[in-house]
């Protein structure tokens, strides 16, 4: 007996070896799969023309060629593209910020009659893809006259169902008693909201901004429809429409203007990954 359960141990930790290695395998398999396309990309960014179409082809070039960069932002007004994605997309966040607390607040922590027929609502919204209303928003912008402005890249998002009830479902974490405390203190709903509840779910207030952020910053179709000038138009814009002198389409160089175009979105994203894990954990969705 004493010789039969070290072989059963054994086996069992074999097994489980075993089975973590193939495990970490799929994983770094995914991991590969997922990554290549952007190391390609940034592979790319770098190769002259003639690198770019030999066979086989390479991933680390010959020549590492810096003046696609330069190419791609002297192509058109970059600096301008830039600074419309910038002003589109901080507004956008802004205003949903600025709706999203008070209605995730009043849904987790004020009681007021249709308050479950709305948030069924909400949930509804979160089922509805908003390629459903690009039409008629589209059709009502025109008849505005707001064509080739500002005003309909941004109204439209005025608010994210997905940032309600992402921010509704943490401050239902945070116990009533010190709502309670502080308006003992007689502080404003205003003040609570803010000063309270918005530091104490900091994570998925980053987790927000961060979703929003990323969708903002690389849409294509809505500002493509929308737009109709340098003036207005946003930085993926600006990338699609890059071309050489001659007017071919010069991969090498759209691709340094695809790196220009995500690497705020990985500045972000390396800032903000731990706080969007804790976030997930405390929401109950993960």
């Amino acid at each position: 007996m004493d010789i039969i359960r070290p072989i059963k141990k054994d086996k069992a930790d074999i097994k489980k070896i075993v089975s973590k290695s193939i495990e970490v395998l799929i994983l770094l398999l995914l991991s590969a799969i997922f990554i290549f396309p952007f190391i390609w990309m940034l592979s790319t960014s770098f190769k002259n023309p003639q690198e770019m179409m030999q066979l086989p082809p390479t991933i680390i070039p010959n020549d590492i060629v810096l003046g696609n960069y330069t190419t791609a932002w002297n192509s058109g007004p970059f600096f301008r593209y830039l600074l419309n994605s910038i002003f589109v997309t901080g507004s956008i966040l802004i205003v949903q910020f600025l709706v999203m607390v008070p209605a995730a607040y009043a849904f987790s922590k004020i009681k007021f009659r249709g308050e479950k027929v709305l948030f069924g609502l909400l949930l509804i919204g979160l089922m509805i893809p908003p390629q459903v209303t690009f039409l008629p928003v589209y059709m009502m912008m025109s008849k505005f006259g707001f064509i080739n402005t500002y005003v309909p890249l941004i109204i439209p998002f005025m608010t994210s169902s997905f940032g309600i009830f992402l921010l509704r479902q943490n401050f239902m974490q945070i116990s009533d008693e010190i709502i309670e405390a502080a308006k003992l203190d007689n502080t404003s709903d205003l003040k609570i909201m803010f000063k309270i509840m918005v530091p104490m779910a900091k994570p998925a207030v980053i987790t927000f901004i961060l979703f929003n952020f990323i969708y903002h910053w690389n849409n294509y179709f809505w500002p493509l429809v929308m737009t109709n000038t340098d003036a207005i138009r946003t930085l993926p814009i600006g990338v699609a429409l890059l071309k050489s002198s001659e007017g071919i389409t010069a991969w090498n160089v759209i691709m340094a203007g695809n790196i220009i175009l995500i690497l705020p979105i990985i500045l972000v994203y390396i800032f903000a990954n731990k706080k969007v894990k804790e976030a997930f954990m405390y929401s109950g969705i993960k």
